[in-house]
């Protein structure tokens, strides 16, 4: 059997850059071995023998066979992997006879000898012709197939006698290569389309072969064969199987191998994204169905969700705003949340600290923490002037993804389906991912008006998703170990030793949009509200602020709570809330886009409407249609439809912190019957955000920016 080694001494040859040298001597020396080469021209070259044999410009030719990186034939491990169980057995039993022909023992050794070896006709003494056709008469092959069997053997040892097999890759029929170049250029071209049919692009192909190399140049291929062609294609550029959405992200990918961020401690980067929900909700505010849509925050170390908001049918950039601060001020926890659900308030895990008794207090729904880097997508609502600003302002480096791209944003992706397997396909109302998938009235089951899905989305992400060992948390150093997202948060802490927080809690105003006006007598208006309050500059001072109003200063408006505004004195840096005239009226926040709807409804009752008679009629219309229970839904529903005649604005945003079933799900007492306006009024809260004073159990939709 051939060898891997070579011998180097005098006469042994060497390619070296190019040229073919050998070596004439070789000398033991105080620096170590030195060769002395000639190029059989004259010339001679004198080289320190580790160069020879480690440099990439040498390389040694052997004068026997043997084993190279550049043989056609496979590793031994490459053909032995590709056999069968059955094939395996075949050439083992057959390198046992092998074994026997040439040393006289089935293992190939005396020391391993089995009873009876060896052999009469196989004695090492034997002639070989013999033992050749003692072998052959024996298994019942000719003597030249035992000969072919024993030089395979010698040369590649038991992977030279597995079966033959034909080279992968090579086609199954013959067809030209040109024909199959433009079918492939065909499919390429449909990526973007609809999906087509074999039969047009078989047709198509053959139709463009014929314009660009002429008619009877290319051989055109049968029906059948066409189709057995495009079942090959079908492999390296997906087009007739599966969804045509799956077959532009495969036709998608990049060429190269896959880059992937590596984070290496909790905030380094925070995801955000919104996807659609797949269960209908109900709006409270209009009385009919609507879109949910769910926007959240992860942070890509852990897989922890920071910050979460279910808005009506669309997105804006301050709920996108609003998630971003819930991830510097997380919501506190539910009264009624399992302990292991519920971070401590000062967001540092219970395992980091050594007396922890001392530190437990009402808890919070998630882990704070400050991004450093923020990756989303090229939604409108994410390259805002208003995001991009406060991101500018806090020092968080916007990573936008690539177009079309949704691995860039792998891990909430992922969320977003664990969200719909583990949580909402059990809920009624569930529609399906899409319209194929959707039950037969998925609107006439029981529904949730949006507090209630959001609410349970809270609880369930908290209580189940966190505490879930997640597949893609691994330490390298435990390869086999699976940790939670919450467990992988103080795995990230304890790795990292320091949390990041706020630097200061006023950092919330800055969160909101800001809108110029100029300052009367009577105080600020904006979009028909009248603001005054202490800390507004008189009428008759001039402006510092060169802004597009002249003469206009700035006001941090939060379109969730119309009922107030925010100055900054530019003197003292000290932020005032300047009340709008008609809020002592009302005990609840309200939203922009609920004053808008109710001043459309005031426009239609009244001949000379105001916003007191339009928040008046809002918050009768909240009181009478916003039972909780399947009767007083099912009424709703009605009232919806003989309202349909009405022009009514889609909202995006709604009150529904008025509901009685926020105060049920809580475990609060339930308003009395026919009460009015005013105690319906007391645990309300108009959307997500929230400035007023208020604690979790009187309102659940307290924004995050309530510690202002």
């Amino acid at each position: 059997m051939s060898g891997a080694a070579a011998r180097v001494g005098v006469g042994t040859r060497f390619r070296y850059e190019g040229e073919i040298v050998e070596v004439v001597e070789m000398a033991a020396t105080t620096s170590g071995n030195e060769v002395v080469l000639s190029d059989g021209q004259g010339r001679v070259l004198r080289l320190a023998l580790r160069e020879l044999l480690f440099s990439d410009r040498a390389q040694v030719i052997p004068d026997q066979p043997g084993p190279s990186a550049d043989d056609v034939e496979q590793i031994a491990s490459v053909v032995l992997g590709q056999l069968r169980p059955d094939e395996r057995e075949m050439v083992l039993e057959r390198a046992a006879h092998i074994r026997e022909v040439l040393t006289g023992y089935r293992s190939g050794s005396s020391a391993s000898a089995r009873m009876g070896e060896p052999r009469p006709q196989f004695e090492p003494g034997t002639p070989a012709e013999l033992r050749y056709l003692s072998k052959a008469e024996e298994l019942g092959v000719s003597i030249r197939t035992v000969k072919q069997w024993v030089s395979d053997f010698r040369q590649h040892g038991e992977a030279g006698l597995a079966p033959k097999r034909k080279r992968s890759g090579q086609p199954r029929f013959s067809v030209d290569d040109r024909w199959v170049e433009t079918a492939l250029e065909v499919m390429v071209e449909h990526t973007g389309q609809s999906r087509p049919s074999r039969t047009l692009v078989i047709e198509r192909t053959r139709a463009r072969v014929t314009a660009r190399f002429g008619p009877e140049v290319v051989r055109q291929p049968s029906r059948a064969t066409a189709f057995r062609v495009l079942a090959e294609l079908e492999r390296r550029h997906p087009l007739f199987r599966l969804s045509t959405k799956r077959n532009r992200d495969v036709a998608g990918r990049p060429e190269g191998p896959y880059g992937k961020l590596r984070p290496t401690r909790p905030g380094e980067y925070l995801l955000m994204d919104t996807t659609r929900l797949d269960v209908f909700a109900f709006d409270p505010l209009t009385l009919k169905w609507v879109q949910a849509e769910l926007t959240v925050a992860m942070d890509w170390y852990s897989r922890c969700i920071c910050g979460i908001r279910l808005t009506p049918v669309s997105t804006k950039a301050m709920d996108v705003s609003a998630v971003l601060f819930e991830c510097f001020r997380p919501r506190p926890a539910g009264p009624d949340w399992p302990k292991h659900a519920v971070w401590p308030e000062h967001g540092i895990p219970r395992t980091v600290l050594v007396d922890v008794d001392r530190t437990e207090g009402l808890g919070l729904a998630s882990p704070p923490l400050v991004p450093e880097t923020l990756v989303v997508d090229h939604g409108k609502v994410y390259v805002s002037e208003h995001l991009t600003s406060v991101c500018q302002r806090m020092g968080i480096s916007v990573q936008p993804a690539r177009l079309r791209t949704g691995r860039d944003k792998g891990p909430v992706e992922r969320f977003f389906r664990t969200l719909r397997e583990g949580l909402l396909e059990a809920l009624p109302g569930y529609k399906g991912p899409d319209i194929h998938s959707r039950g037969e009235n998925a609107e006439g089951e029981a529904f949730f008006f949006l507090d209630e899905l959001e609410a349970m989305i809270r609880e369930w992400t908290a209580a189940v998703y966190h505490c879930r060992p997640h597949s893609g948390l691994v330490d390298p150093g435990l390869p086999g170990l699976r940790m939670s997202p919450a467990q992988m948060f103080e795995h990230g802490i304890a790795r990292a030793g320091y949390i990041e927080v706020p630097r200061d809690p006023d950092l919330a105003f800055e969160f909101l949009p800001t809108k110029w006006r100029t300052v009367q007598h009577y105080g600020v208006e904006i979009d028909r509200r009248r603001y005054r309050g202490a800390g507004l500059p008189a009428s008759g001072i001039r402006s510092p602020y060169a802004g597009p109003v002249k003469n206009g200063w700035p006001f941090q408006v939060d379109p969730d709570d119309v009922t107030r505004i925010y100055f900054r004195d530019p003197d003292t840096r000290g932020w005032h809330a300047l009340t709008w005239e008609h809020a002592p009226s009302m005990q609840m926040p309200l939203s922009e886009d609920a004053l808008v709807f109710a001043r459309r409804l005031a426009a239609a009752k009244y001949r000379y409407p105001d916003d007191r008679l339009a928040v008046a009629d809002l918050l009768e219309r909240w009181n009478l249609g916003l039972g909780t229970t399947l009767a007083e839904r099912r009424m709703a529903l009605r009232i919806s439809r003989e309202q349909t005649g009405l022009d009514l604005l889609q909202p995006g945003a709604t009150a529904v912190g008025s509901l009685s079933s926020v105060r049920r799900a809580f475990g609060q007492a339930e308003a009395p019957a026919g009460a009015d306006a005013g105690p319906v009024t007391e645990a309300g809260d108009d959307d997500d955000v929230d400035l007023d004073d208020l604690t979790a159990e009187e309102d659940f939709y307290a924004d995050a920016l309530e510690d202002v």
